[in-house]
């Protein structure tokens, strides 16, 4: 006869061996910012904030014009590109969004956390209870950090949309956005993290 703990442990990798290769992990939500690489698995929940699929954020942005915050990092010039070679990426993302790439880094160097914070003050005109939407990527911890950075900083209305530009442009069209100009201001250094 098998002892209970083997028999268990094996009940337990019958069940992981039939789940999906897909299927979504059950990710924690870190205690503060996720500072480890930025594409990877996310929490399904941000406390402090709605998660919002694009049913929902069709709504707000129907009902509330909220703020829309990509930040999704910028595509890089390949390696080993001649320099006179053209160099013209598109970002492409969800219409009237302001585009700050790397501001959902953690740690975020404290005079760029100051500056992103000021950009979402002058977008929602001060106050804090505007509707905002952070997004980049399908399973971005930036978006995520970002949405956590505004909830830490007293916004009440923070939204989260994790399935990003791609879960947007599956049922809508999206626009080639420019980097906000405050944004793309910081020293070249930082805006490379």
């Amino acid at each position: 006869m098998f002892p209970t703990r083997l028999l268990a442990a094996a009940a337990a990798g019958f069940l992981l061996a039939a789940a999906p290769a897909d299927s979504p992990v059950n990710v924690p939500e870190p205690e503060g910012f996720h500072t480890g690489p930025q594409q990877g698995y996310t929490p399904p929940t941000l406390t402090g904030a709605t998660v919002l699929a694009i049913d929902g954020l069709d709504r707000l942005v129907a009902d509330s014009a909220p703020v829309l915050i990509d930040v999704a990092m910028a595509d890089r010039r390949p390696a080993g590109m001649a320099a006179d070679k053209p160099w013209l990426p598109a970002h492409r993302s969800i219409p009237h969004a302001v585009w700050m790439p790397g501001a959902g880094a953690a740690p975020l160097d404290p005079a760029h956390e100051a500056l992103f914070l000021r950009r979402v003050a002058e977008l929602t005109g001060g106050d804090k209870a505007k509707p905002i939407v952070t997004f980049c990527h399908p399973d971005c911890w930036g978006s995520w950090n970002a949405g956590k950075r505004l909830v830490q900083a007293g916004y009440t209305r923070v939204h989260w949309f994790p399935t990003g530009i791609e879960g947007w442009q599956e049922s809508h069209e999206t626009a080639v956005l420019k980097q906000d100009a405050a944004w793309a201001a910081r020293p070249a250094s930082e805006a490379q993290r």
